[in-house]
């Protein structure tokens, strides 16, 4: 018998100085089973980052031709697209390909490796950019996690604040490479 996802509900205020948006979202979102929480609470975090009105998750990692995140315009093309983690170098160019702009969204102990790994290639894509979310805790994050969160994000240029159900994080965002700087 196949496991099945869990669904949370986010109720998430985003401030983000940077870009001057301030708004509301309320999310459903499935976690799939082999998900952890923290990363849930990356996705989260990702979604407040690059909050957009026409930001969706989409099937995640039940799609291997989709983004986790995605933001089109009307006519189908694609905007933006995140991963997370450390996806696959093809997987990354062929996303290029795609799409006007992709984001990777590293984080963990194994993100740091990854780049070093794969960073000459992946110089080489004008429209990507790649993020490191440094968590200070990650044990706060997966303490935040429950099946219906009220979330407030307050962005800056290299930080997000996140308060959710009383409790407070802090995730750290190193820009390791920036599409906007290559182009």
């Amino acid at each position: 018998m196949a496991l099945k996802a869990t669904i949370f509900k986010a109720d998430m205020q985003i401030n983000d100085s940077c870009r001057n948006y301030y708004d509301f979202h309320s999310l459903t979102v499935a976690q799939h089973p082999s998900e952890t929480d923290e990363r849930l609470m990356i996705r989260l975090s990702a979604f407040a980052f690059f909050a957009d009105e026409n930001l969706k998750f989409t099937k995640g990692l039940s799609a291997e031709d989709e983004p986790e995140i995605w933001i089109k315009d009307l006519s189908g093309g694609i905007r933006l697209w995140v991963e997370f983690g450390q996806p696959d170098e093809r997987r990354i160019k062929k996303a290029c390909g795609k799409s006007d702009h992709v984001a990777v969204i590293c984080y963990g102990r194994t993100g740091q490796p990854w780049w070093e790994k794969t960073k000459a290639k992946l110089d080489l894509m004008d429209n990507l950019s790649v993020y490191y979310f440094n968590v200070d805790d990650t044990e706060v994050l997966k303490s935040m996690v429950s099946r219906t969160m009220n979330m407030q994000f307050s962005i800056d240029d290299s930080y997000i604040y996140l308060t959710c159900n009383d409790k407070t994080a802090g995730i750290e965002i190193e820009s390791w490479k920036d599409a906007a700087a290559d182009m």
